[in-house]
């Protein structure tokens, strides 16, 4: 492994802190305690401590809260997916452990921020909407091209590879629904752990 990938796969797994901006932050937990909506924009910008005009200064609205977090949510999860990809190169067998480390990762460290982006996708409207899909989707087709060509190459067996992609992402995506910091596994040891059971799903040797 070179310098580059060292430096390119500490900074995908590595979450030092939050990453959005003050007022976001503070939306976010907003929705996580009340959900979107259940929360006024008044709740936000005094939390902030901001007026409601500075608030909307900085965003128009309460789905441009929404929109911020969840495309901010979209974007880090795909750089972070890319670089572990990038890093994996073209042994596909590490190509699926590096990508379900990273959802595991970000599900677990980023929980609220997945969360919201997850179980507000009823709450965003118009292009937003529109928008959110078509990330989720791209984000999707990266599982689903890793455990294709894993079929193809055959180092992977499952006779429904579009299928067990489907499942294994929704088994990732599901750590932020349960997952909490105080319990008995740190995130690399939950990771390992997933990456076992994922490829018992694919049909690829068990050992990691």
């Amino acid at each position: 492994m070179t310098d580059t990938d060292t430096d390119a796969g500490a900074e995908w797994r590595a979450y030092a802190g939050t990453t959005l901006p003050p007022i976001l932050e503070t939306a976010l937990a907003c929705f996580v305690e009340h959900g979107y909506h259940g929360t006024t924009i008044r709740t936000v910008a005094s939390r902030a401590g901001l007026s409601v005009p500075g608030l909307y200064y900085h965003h128009a609205s309460k789905q441009a809260l929404l929109v911020a977090l969840v495309s901010h949510a979209m974007e880090d999860l795909w750089r972070r997916s890319t670089a572990a990809l990038e890093e994996a190169g073209d042994d596909t067998l590490r190509r699926l452990d590096l990508l379900v480390e990273c959802l595991v990762l970000f599900h677990a460290h980023q929980r609220d921020l997945a969360f919201i982006a997850y179980s507000e996708i009823r709450s965003l409207t118009g292009d937003a909407r529109t928008a959110y899909i078509a990330a989720r989707d791209r984000q999707q087709r990266l599982m689903d091209h890793v455990v294709e060509d894993g079929v193809a190459r055959r180092d992977f067996t499952t006779p429904h590879p579009r299928e067990a992609s489907r499942a294994i992402v929704t088994m990732c995506t599901g750590v932020s629904q349960w997952y909490r910091a105080e319990g008995e596994h740190a995130p690399p040891e939950l990771a390992e752990r997933y990456r076992a059971m994922v490829r018992m799903t694919v049909g690829a040797p068990t050992a990691v």
